[in-house]
């Protein structure tokens, strides 16, 4: 398969980012991974993306002394060695890695559509949420596209002490400006964690928003 590969800086975090093209895909590119057998009965689009993944990953792992992708866990969710955590995500053709040593999420959106904003908004944010958004000066569908990736990455960083499928009230938007969004967490998400905050730091790349959580 046809890749590129290069870096981006978030607060202070290298994600590791894999351009690719999966018309160039052939079966014996997923040989490389240990488990290709789990894949066979994926779509090829399905294959590639996981494929680019986890070879962001390997590039993510590098500096951290490990050059092994990471396997599949029970929950379908990468595995990373121990005393390492990190995090995987696509859109469309292309997919970032990050890793560290504490708990850290990564998400990548295209920016929505004014009419996919009026079909989703109040599916992601509650009222309150909006008004935050609204009072940040970036135009609505950047901002509500930054609302979505911002609590998909907060879950990533996040999922080992939250509920299951928390969903996407289950923290609550309290601030935004052009470096970072402050969330809120509601009994909903984590017990342990209500009314805590969290930044999720943000950047655009083309027509795209690059989220990054960090516990």
């Amino acid at each position: 398969m046809h890749i590129t590969h290069h870096t981006i800086s978030l607060a202070r975090h290298t994600l590791h980012r894999i351009d690719f093209d999966p018309a160039t895909l052939t079966p014996g590119d997923l040989l490389w991974l240990p488990y290709h057998a789990e894949l066979a009965a994926a779509g090829r689009k399905r294959q590639a993306e996981h494929l680019a993944g986890r070879i962001a990953a390997v590039h993510a792992l590098q500096p951290f002394g490990s050059t092994a992708a990471p396997v599949i866990g029970a929950q379908r969710q990468p595995c990373w060695p121990p005393g390492l955590f990190g995090s995987i995500t696509h859109c469309e053709n292309h997919a970032l890695a990050v890793v560290a040593r504490h708990p850290i999420g990564v998400d990548s959106e295209s920016l929505f559509s004014s009419e996919l904003c009026a079909e989703l908004t109040e599916s992601i944010i509650t009222s309150a949420e909006r008004a935050v958004l609204e009072a940040s000066g970036l135009p609505y569908p950047l901002a509500l596209t930054l609302a979505f990736s911002a609590k998909e990455s907060l879950y990533k960083a996040f999922s080992h002490r939250a509920l299951p499928l928390p969903g996407f009230t289950s923290a609550a938007i309290t601030h935004l400006d052009p470096r970072y969004l402050t969330l809120r967490f509601r009994a909903t998400f984590s017990p342990q964690l209500v009314d805590q905050q969290a930044t999720v730091y943000w950047q655009t790349d083309n027509a795209k928003v690059v989220t990054l959580a960090v516990s």
